[in-house]
């Protein structure tokens, strides 16, 4: 069963489908609006190896890779940066090296109980984060920096594995990038990943955790406005967004605040 929200004539509505075909006939809205977005890193072998690449700290990443304790850090809160289906997704002014990072993501329920499964990206900078791991939080948070959707998985079995797709193309249509990977390379599963973010840390309930990505576009590739990132989950959907700069989305939240 699929969980979704569409827009309607009344506002936005609530609904279910049994197959992400059917999710066609509707204008979606994000399928959830949650109050913190929490990320975990380099959980796959592929992830690893790419920040390897492009980091000037080179043993940090294999050191977590391989740790008992994951990396979590908090991608969004109050929805402010995380945007549904269809919705502009940004990239930095200030960063020459941007990427997409196609995630599954762990709705959360009351006391932390794993209450569906989603699409998110995960929208990064390459070059920020490269330059020196503590800038990790630039590198991962601004206006755009976070999408979900289409819709809420609750699967029957939670350890089953999910392909992941990817599909990037420019202002023509043009294929620039694609590929896939599946959640079965992923080194932790989603509860151990959720038990490490519920320690001592009161998540509330509708939160996401986004838990980490297999497919790395090449090093010579940079998202740029004008682009769309299509990512594809056969059991969920299909997450689309087109690209604009950061700064026009953080420009166009300050100018409705002032509303």
């Amino acid at each position: 069963m699929l969980r979704f929200r569409h827009h309607a004539d009344d506002g936005i509505a609530e609904g279910t489908v049994e197959s992400p075909e059917e999710l066609d006939r509707f204008r979606l809205a994000i399928p959830v609006e949650p109050p913190e977005v929490w990320c975990a890193g380099v959980t796959y072998l592929r992830s690893r190896d790419a920040r390897v690449e492009e980091s000037t700290v080179k043993d940090v990443y294999t050191l977590v890779y391989d740790a008992e304790r994951p990396e979590l850090f908090m991608k969004d809160a109050g929805c402010r940066r995380t945007v549904g289906p269809g919705e502009p997704i940004g990239v930095r002014a200030d960063s020459g090296w941007d990427v997409p990072e196609p995630e599954i993501g762990v709705v959360l329920g009351e006391g932390g109980a794993l209450a569906g499964l989603t699409i998110g990206n995960d929208v990064s900078s390459r070059a920020i984060e490269g330059e020196n791991p503590l800038y990790i939080a630039q590198a991962k948070t601004f206006a755009g920096a976070c999408a979900i959707g289409p819709a809420i998985l609750v699967p029957d079995d939670w350890d089953a594995p999910l392909e992941i797709r990817i599909r990037i193309t420019g202002p023509d249509g043009a294929e620039l990038f694609a590929g896939e990977t599946s959640s079965a390379m992923m080194r932790r599963s989603f509860a151990e990943l959720v038990d490490w973010l519920l320690r001592d840390n009161p998540v509330p309930a509708g939160s996401v955790l986004l838990t980490g990505t297999g497919l790395v576009p090449p090093d010579d590739f940079t998202l740029e406005p004008g682009h769309t990132v299509e990512i594809i989950v056969p059991e969920i959907g299909t997450l689309t967004n087109p690209v604009v700069s950061a700064t026009e989305l953080t420009t166009r939240a300050r100018s409705e605040a002032h509303v």
